[in-house]
């Protein structure tokens, strides 16, 4: 049977006072079928945490989360996934897809010589988590899933995204356009980054992103949903129809051994972060046994 457990974490957690500032920093990439796929590592040590971003998005968006996590004691890596940020961005569509996804995430793993992780993202980074936990549960410790997007999300992500899809293609001035606005937005802030490296598109891998993931495998569907026995971190939140409550209650039910918190808005991680970072904290702890 089924049962989701909720969680409730209200109280700051307590870090000891002569924890680091800020944690080592280390960028890098590998190759993976002929593709160049960039990484930064936070931290050191043998328990790792990977994190996914959102589509269109890069791995800059989990950079306060993973800092938290290396100062909490953990290894953690963010990665750009396949068209995003500083990896490469290829125009052929069946490229896209989220199993491919998380096939770079697990050859992540492998080029860093990590047998097992904490997988995590947000969005399309929640699924391709869902996605790795289907293709090779042996390699997890456990999966945070944060704004996934299933069955009840489908419409609005169509009307949100096609849009996008039709100007790459058909008007791609408009993107080129976005990206040099974009590009004269001064650096330095974190979420005024996070949102002009968003914009930095190339039309043609864009519409090729957006193709492939809209028109492919969105995620795993329930039967498979309700065999992924890795322990699993569900956060959702309501007021977002791409990323709607249902979808994230939901699959806190279909999954057997799953935790569900519900987030007090959609950007309460990015702007508000403690309570949920505490949770997610938590979370990691008990998957590696260092929770007292």
């Amino acid at each position: 049977m089924n049962v989701a457990n909720a969680v409730t974490l209200d109280a700051p957690r307590q870090v000891a006072a002569t924890r680091p500032a800020r944690p080592i920093e280390l960028a890098g990439s590998f190759t993976h079928e002929g593709h160049r796929l960039a990484y930064t590592e936070y931290g050191t040590g043998a328990d790792v945490v990977v994190l996914s971003h959102g589509i269109m998005f890069t791995r800059r968006m989990h950079a306060p989360l993973a800092r938290r996590l290396a100062v909490a004691g953990y290894r953690v890596v963010t990665l750009d996934l396949l068209g995003h940020g500083e990896s490469d961005r290829p125009t052929e569509s069946w490229l896209y897809s989220m199993p491919a996804f998380a096939d770079q995430t697990v050859a992540l793993l492998d080029h860093l010589g990590i047998d097992r992780a904490v997988v995590g993202g947000t969005s399309l980074g929640a699924n391709v988590s869902l996605e790795v936990a289907v293709a090779a549960p042996e390699r997890l410790h456990g999966i945070v899933v944060e704004m996934p997007v299933l069955d009840n999300a489908i419409v609005a992500g169509l009307l949100t995204f096609a849009p996008l899809l039709f100007a790459a293609r058909f008007v791609p001035f408009t993107v080129r356009g976005v990206a040099a606005l974009a590009g004269r937005v001064p650096h330095g802030n974190q979420w005024v980054d996070v949102v002009t490296d968003t914009l930095d598109q190339q039309p043609a891998p864009m519409a090729a992103l957006l193709h492939g993931v809209l028109f492919g495998r969105i995620a795993p569907p329930k039967s498979v949903r309700r065999r992924i026995d890795v322990p699993a971190l569900v956060i959702g939140h309501q007021r977002d129809p791409i990323h709607p409550f249902g979808d994230a209650d939901t699959l806190a039910a279909d999954l057997p051994d799953a935790e569900f918190l519900q987030a007090r808005s959609p950007v309460e991680l990015r702007f508000d972060p403690g309570r949920l970072t505490d949770a997610i904290i938590d979370f990691v702890d008990r998957r590696y046994g260092r929770a007292t």
